[in-house]
């Protein structure tokens, strides 16, 4: 068969700017001005949002190491993490030929606060994952005398508002504390979040981070290094400025370009026939959303074997 009259590529990917005229012409409009590529770009940033909310986009999955410490329970995730979808704790990481990756389950806020002992040390087998919003609040607390770049406990002018244990903001460092007492942090970890330590001068600000991050137990030992190895769905990247393409496979392009025709016909001008095409682009999204969603999953063979513990009980 002759390949004379095909293009002989397969590299399809169209700026933003022509996914946007292609929604406004689905939409019945077109695109005329700087503000109606603004505002498509706004629709498809919140396009995204939903689509977190609507289950595991493969494409945004990675995967993502943390070197645990001793004695430091908590560690602050990528601000971009939706979520952690599988995690094991990784021993030996240094070694070419030795490496034992284990199994550290997965448990709620409500079985994290019944631990008797939070401050146990052993290796972690248990994982609490907070899933907060990565922003910061400003606040009017400030360092009370200089930090050095070893310190370990931080006196503030004030700890009104601040959360029991979290991650703050001094200078251009995050820093994670375990407790506060006497309006000082303690048992300070230093240059979290990948940031650098540093010195910080009184009267720097200290902002609080929602940081997403994980809570291990029991806290790490140091018999010997740990890794917390785990696969986490990312937030999808922003919409830019027009130029460039977007961040997702070319088999969800149908579902954008629907998706978004249907987000700008809410906001368009309502003309005689708005609601019959709103009904048409509704149904057409959904149908492209399923007919995506549905391709882009784990095609693996699934197994399921019980825990040994619950082998032979009777209940």
């Amino acid at each position: 068969m002759s390949t004379a009259l095909t293009s002989g590529t397969a590299a399809y990917n169209p700026a933003l700017t022509e996914l946007v005229e292609e929604a406004f012409e689905r939409a019945g409009s077109e695109l005329r001005s700087g503000y109606d590529l603004k505002t498509a770009r706004r629709s498809l940033n919140i396009l995204f949002a939903d689509w977190s909310n609507r289950g595991i986009n493969m494409w945004t999955m990675d995967q993502q190491t943390i070197t645990l410490v001793q004695g430091q329970s908590t560690y602050a995730l990528p601000a971009d993490t939706v979520d952690i979808l599988e995690q094991v704790i990784r021993t030996s990481a240094n070694s070419s030929s030795n490496q034992a990756d284990l199994t550290i389950t997965r448990i709620s806020v409500s079985t994290y606060a019944t631990l008797p002992n939070k401050l146990q040390q052993a290796r972690p087998i248990q994982v609490w994952i907070q899933r907060l919003t990565a922003q910061n609040t400003p606040t009017a607390i400030t360092v009370a005398s200089a930090v050095g770049l070893t310190d370990t406990t931080i006196s503030l002018s004030s700890v009104v508002g601040l959360p029991a244990s979290g991650f703050l903001l001094i200078g251009s460092e995050t820093i994670f504390y375990q407790y506060i007492a006497n309006g000082t942090l303690n048992t300070v970890a230093r240059a979290q979040n990948g940031t650098v330590a540093a010195t910080h001068a009184a009267g720097t600000a200290a902002i609080i981070q929602y940081l997403p991050a994980i809570t291990v137990w029991p806290i790490p030992d140091g018999a010997q290094t740990y890794t917390f190895a785990y696969w986490r769905m990312r937030r999808s990247q922003d919409a830019n400025g027009g130029v460039g393409v977007m961040d997702i496979p070319f088999r969800f392009l149908p579902a954008l370009v629907a998706g978004l025709a249907y987000y700008l016909l809410l906001k368009l001008p309502v003309a005689p026939d708005t609601m019959m095409r709103m009904q048409i682009l509704k149904q057409q999204y959904d149908e492209a959303w399923q007919l995506a969603s549905e391709e882009d999953r784990e095609k693996a063979s699934v197994r399921f074997v019980p825990r040994q513990m619950f082998i032979g009980r009777s209940y």
